[in-house]
């Protein structure tokens, strides 16, 4: 057994190889348990009170790569061995690579925790504002992922300033052969920093409408009121005329009714007071105007405006709803007729008299 244990591999006793191999495994499933000890520490301080690094923290140590544990692990290891330069130099850019990307996801889960939590507080606050705040996020984790690269690759012994300028003349070529994401891209910086709608705003497009669901880099996704989902290009967004119904502070309601010829003057006076009247008793309404306004083929025109406090559909519906109903009933009391397309036929019965003799 011994004999076995004296071999030498790659400059190194097989008793040393495996000694080496058990500060691995030893290290690893220590880390392993450390990792597992934190979490739970943490998750109970985080409970305990409303710091804000303890819940960082709980969002960060768990993604904790294996790899990075066994990484550290190798490292440890590989100090009982006898290894050549190289091979050591080796070992400890592997671990420096892995450490790196270590850091790029702690740093993009921090970056999504205060994004995800400053996202909360902004929602109810300033919608506009969350838009805002989910393109700035994203060019955070593109920084940081490119930070990293460039570590790597420092680490690697690569030369980053002539391929830095060689990604320059690159980055010229590939802007003129993808143009349209481009100008899409460009839009969402405007779409961002402008701010003409937000997600949760109702738009008009043309023929189409909906409620904005999302606000992406090259796309922007609206809900029709039928159900189906509408998709446009960012860039033929903000060249549209847009109709948005969510920065509407009032709405404006015009309604038209019309009486018979036969109702008396003196009921006709009193209309536009039944009807200003109407509109006065609902809730967050502000009467404007009503008056006889026209004299039609069947009927006597009256016209009201009036403004609902709120812009909520539903809501204006009801109140309409609720003023014809006022309306109908004041009529019934007071014996108007609502008009309908009638025509009265005169006949001249002299004229037939003496045609018939």
């Amino acid at each position: 057994m011994q004999k076995i244990l004296d071999k030498t591999y790659y400059d190194n006793t097989v008793q040393a190889w495996l000694i080496a191999l058990g500060i691995t495994l030893v290290v690893w499933l220590a880390l392993f348990v450390v990792r597992k000890v934190a979490v739970g520490a943490i998750k109970h301080l985080t409970q305990k009170t409303a710091l804000a690094w303890d819940d960082v923290l709980a969002a960060i140590i768990p993604r904790t790569h294996g790899l990075f544990l066994l990484a550290l692990s190798i490292l440890a290891g590989s100090t009982w061995l006898e290894l050549a330069e190289n091979q050591d130099q080796w070992i400890r850019k592997l671990v420096v690579v892995v450490g790196l990307v270590q850091l790029g996801l702690w740093a993009t889960c921090a970056v999504t925790f205060f994004v995800q939590s400053h996202r909360e507080r902004k929602l109810k606050e300033d919608p506009a504002s969350v838009t805002t705040i989910g393109a700035l996020a994203l060019l955070a984790r593109i920084v940081v992922w490119i930070l990293v690269l460039l570590l790597i690759l420092t680490n690697a012994g690569v030369e980053i300033g002539p391929l830095l300028a060689g990604l320059g003349v690159g980055g010229i070529a590939i802007a003129l052969a993808v143009q349209a994401v481009l100008k899409d891209l460009l839009a969402s910086l405007s779409i961002i920093l402008d701010k003409p709608f937000v997600v949760g705003d109702f738009l008009i497009l043309g023929d189409l409408m909906g409620a904005v669901e999302h606000i992406g880099l090259k796309t922007t996704r609206i809900r029709s009121l039928s159900g189906e989902q509408l998709v446009f290009s960012n860039n033929d967004l903000l060249e549209s005329r847009i109709r948005n119904f969510g920065r509407m502070k009032e709405r404006r309601a015009v309604f038209n009714i019309g009486v018979t010829y036969q109702t008396p003057h003196e009921k006709i006076q009193r209309i536009p007071d039944i009807l200003k009247a109407a509109v006065e008793a609902q809730e967050k309404t502000r009467f404007d105007r009503s008056h006889f306004k026209t004299y039609g083929d069947f009927s006597l025109g009256f016209e009201t405006v009036y403004y609902v406090a709120v812009p909520d559909m539903t809501k204006y519906l009801d109140i309409q709803q609720a003023i014809n109903l006022r309306i109908y009933r004041e009529f019934e009391k007071q014996d108007i007729q609502f008009a309908y397309p009638t025509q009265t036929l005169f006949l001249n019965q002299e004229k037939q008299k003496s045609a018939v003799s």
